[in-house]
């Protein structure tokens, strides 16, 4: 429990908060990750609905994926760091956002590899902004994949509102295939940011 303020109100609450999911233990917060209702309280004096900001581990065991959610620029303690490089086979990433770990959860559960994912929102964003300039700098987030062919359908904020792309699955395996041609393009060991200012660092 954590004494949260409204911000709208005024009011102080009490409100679960968590610093930690582990799916195996309670797989009920992994719906709520999902859905994002882990990262947002009700104000039950005016009823404003507030996210909820703070550090997260979220850790799926049978997944082999752990993201932590730490504030920009934070890292994790280097103790912590240098046990998890352990883990064999396991995912590490850092993101500084509800959002950001809600994709690398759905990329990861779609079985996707998040650096071809953010290639391919490069590529994307590249190619439509040749029509439509103010889409280069839009964050494009993974939403799901649909139909059988697996199209990738991706999210982004345009003109005040919620737009969708469709990309075929080929765009997907024509970056995986540039990828593993260049395997400098990878993340570092531990919790790696892996985001578009991030792949875009390597084609500068």
């Amino acid at each position: 429990m954590s004494v949260l303020q409204c911000p709208r109100c005024g009011e102080y609450h009490n409100v679960e908060t968590f610093t930690s999911v582990n799916t195996a233990k309670d797989p009920d917060l992994k719906a709520r990750v999902k859905d994002g209702s882990l990262f947002v309280w009700e104000c039950p004096h005016c009823g404003a609905k507030n996210l909820i900001k703070g550090e997260l581990l979220y850790h799926d065991p049978e997944e082999k994926l752990m993201v932590w959610l730490l504030p920009e620029g934070a890292r994790p303690p280097g103790a912590v760091e240098e046990a998890v490089k352990q883990l064999e086979g396991y995912t590490l990433r850092r993101v500084a956002d509800a959002g950001s770990l809600i994709e690398k959860v759905n990329i990861h559960e779609a079985g996707l590899d998040d650096v071809t994912v953010e290639m391919l929102k490069m590529v994307t964003r590249t190619e439509m902004s040749e029509k439509t300039p103010a889409v280069q700098d839009v964050p494009m987030k993974f939403f799901r994949l649909d139909g059988p062919d697996n199209d990738i359908i991706l999210s982004f904020p345009l003109d005040g509102s919620l737009q969708a792309v469709t990309v075929g699955f080929n765009v997907y395996e024509d970056c995986r295939s540039i990828l593993s041609r260049n395997p400098s393009i990878a993340p570092a060991p531990g919790f790696a940011v892996v985001d578009s200012a991030w792949i875009e660092s390597f084609f500068k």
